[in-house]
């Protein structure tokens, strides 16, 4: 940016999601009056809350959890006692069983059976001792971390049905930004150990607006409003006009015809592939081409009403089944009971990851219905003769798709996008990354930021940089003494590496028995001599001889590999439960970060 907004600035926010209305809502509170254009009927983006019959549906399921302080109080300022603290339960269908997930080895073992339990332990520890060396795919990421067999069973079906391209050309990034906190092992700790700070993957509670995530979002539309901010739905951008590297205005469609809307400072939220695409002049052909590359994955939400008062306990289920199309399937009343305004029924929200134009997609709703009653009932979750009515919404552009070529193709854009001096991109479209909503509004504060009190924070980097997670929080930091003791307490603690143990300890057992060998060889000493060569009971072909030194290096190099990193992986296994153990008793933040590091 190269001037900031002053009262007199007209700031135009393009899109009404998390990042576009927590932007706008910050910038009323520093006196500027913004101007919100949202395309769709209602405001909310992805985290919009639809409603049919009375009956209120969130689109994909937004669970309200965040480490960062400042969204959190946001989210309480405005809400107030409409949060919800709300108990998690989410399970995985597979193979006609549900298994809880997070992972409980009790659950497994009953769901799969002892043989294929026995079979997803062996392939786990292979992995850990045979890893990818080079981890570039969602494939590789996952196998590292939880062995092929249970990539194969819990994985690969499921990922496949959300991107449509196989997880061999997922990048991993999408893994390790969505579930960076999990392996087998932190599952199973977490199933035993339950520790203080919760695996954000593998949280147990949330909270949830009483009537969904839209709730919040009308709720900061309002206030927008009141501070003397406005907010305009309906309202596509269809052309953004500049001249050279600044933004000029831009040109809003509707049933009244276009209309142009002209602004000092941009904000944007709307995929960063169509605000290329809308761009007058248009950019660079190289910049428009790499726009093309980058693909979104969209989905269905058909919305079923059931007349029973209960179907399953869990918020939401995975459904890894690759004889149904079906991807998951919300359960409302448990997200929150208002969300149906008939105890006597149920709604659910069966969700289909398709892409826009593709056969799903264009599909009539009539036979949408058919379909998600249908299976359903293929499920045994349900009868047809107990769906009694049913609708669908369509969300495009839902997920950025982390492919082979998105890397390279997003880079340019962005190399393009920073150029622009009275622009920013921000939320999970506008930045083209996965986010989730409190990473969104994230991008929407640290923007106002940067527009108001020139700072210059690297929006591309939330989500992926711990320190703007921690840098958004008004709270204290922790002071140098206890980083200190966090830094002291990672080198007491921290794994040896079992290779690498394995191997300076086979060195030293293969060395000390080729030199003790050639010395006694060529210097004699019959009784030690002699002694030594019992060896040869364990260690065939081993003699006291020139020969037999190198003989015995081998023997002391591969016996004291296995010795060595059984040893390791003993004591990493000892070191780990003990610390787990005692972190229960320890209430400080950096020491409660010590199993992060094992």
């Amino acid at each position: 940016m190269t001037a900031q907004a002053t009262p007199a600035s007209r700031v135009v926010v393009i899109g009404a999601g998390p990042a576009g209305l927590t932007a706008a809502h910050a910038l009323t509170e520093r006196g500027l009056s913004p101007l919100v254009l949202e395309r769709h009927d209602k405001v909310g983006g992805l985290a919009r809350t639809e409603t049919f019959h009375g009956f209120h549906f969130d689109m994909g399921g937004h669970r309200f959890f965040t480490k960062s302080q400042e969204v959190r109080k946001l989210w309480s300022e405005i809400l107030g006692p409409e949060l919800l603290r709300r108990p998690r339960l989410s399970r995985i269908y597979y193979q006609g069983r549900l298994f809880n997930y997070p992972l409980r080895p009790l659950n497994a073992l009953r769901g799969l059976g002892l043989r294929q339990s026995v079979l997803i332990a062996a392939s786990y520890l292979w992995w850990q001792l045979f890893p990818c060396r080079h981890v570039d795919t969602f494939e590789q990421w996952v196998t590292n971390r939880f062995g092929r067999r249970l990539f194969e069973t819990f994985f690969k079906t499921y990922t496949e049905k959300v991107w449509g391209i196989s997880c061999s050309e997922l990048k991993a990034e999408w893994a390790a930004q969505r579930i960076k906190d999990l392996s087998l092992r932190t599952a199973l700790l977490s199933a035993i150990l339950k520790p203080r700070r919760p695996i954000t993957t593998l949280i147990e509670e949330f909270d949830y607006p009483r009537l969904g995530p839209g709730m919040l979002w009308r709720a900061v539309q309002e206030r927008i409003v009141a501070a003397g901010g406005s907010v305009r739905v309906g309202a596509e951008v269809v052309r953004v006009c500049r001249t050279g590297a600044r933004i000029d205005a831009v040109v809003v469609g509707g049933d009244g015809g276009e209309e142009s809307v002209v602004g000092t400072h941009f904000l944007s939220s709307m995929p960063v592939t169509d605000l290329v695409r809308r761009l007058e002049p248009p950019p660079d052909p190289e910049v428009l081409e790499a726009a093309n590359r980058l693909t979104h994955r969209a989905f269905l939400t058909i919305c079923l009403i059931l007349t029973r008062p209960k179907v399953f306990p869990d918020n939401w289920i995975y459904v890894h089944s690759p004889e149904v199309k079906v991807g998951r399937i919300q359960n409302y009343k448990n997200w929150s009971p208002a969300m149906v305004p008939d105890a006597t029924r149920t709604s659910l929200g069966l969700e289909y990851f398709v892409n826009e134009g593709d056969a799903l997609w264009s599909m009539p709703d009539a036979d949408l219905v058919a379909l998600a009653t249908r299976e359903l009932e293929q499920l045994g979750l349900a009868s047809r003769a107990e769906v009694e009515a049913g609708c669908v919404f369509r969300v495009p552009h839902a997920y950025p798709v982390y492919d082979s070529t998105y890397r390279e193709a997003l880079a340019q854009i962005r190399h393009f996008v920073d150029r622009l001096e009275n622009l920013q991109t921000i939320g999970r479209n506008g930045l083209h990354r996965y986010n989730n909503q409190d990473h969104a509004m994230l991008t929407g504060l640290l923007a106002v930021r940067n527009l108001v009190d020139g700072a210059r924070h690297d929006l591309w980097a939330v989500n992926t940089d711990q320190q703007y997670l921690e840098e958004i929080d008004s709270g204290a930091r922790p002071d140098q003494t206890v980083g200190t003791l966090e830094r002291v307490a990672v080198g007491v603690f921290r794994r040896l590496d079992r290779t690498a143990f394995g191997l300076a300890v086979g060195l030293a057992a293969g060395l000390l028995l080729w030199l003790t060998t050639l010395s006694l060889a060529l210097r004699g000493h019959g009784h030690i001599r002699a002694g030594l060569g019992l060896l040869a009971q364990y260690f065939p072909a081993y003699r006291v001889t020139l020969a037999g030194s190198f003989v015995g290096f081998g023997y002391g190099l591969v016996s004291g590999f296995v010795g060595g990193w059984v040893t390791a992986a003993v004591r990493n296994a000892a070191m780990l439960l003990y610390v787990g153990g005692i972190a229960r008793w320890l209430e400080g933040h950096s020491v409660r970060r010590l199993l992060d590091y094992l």
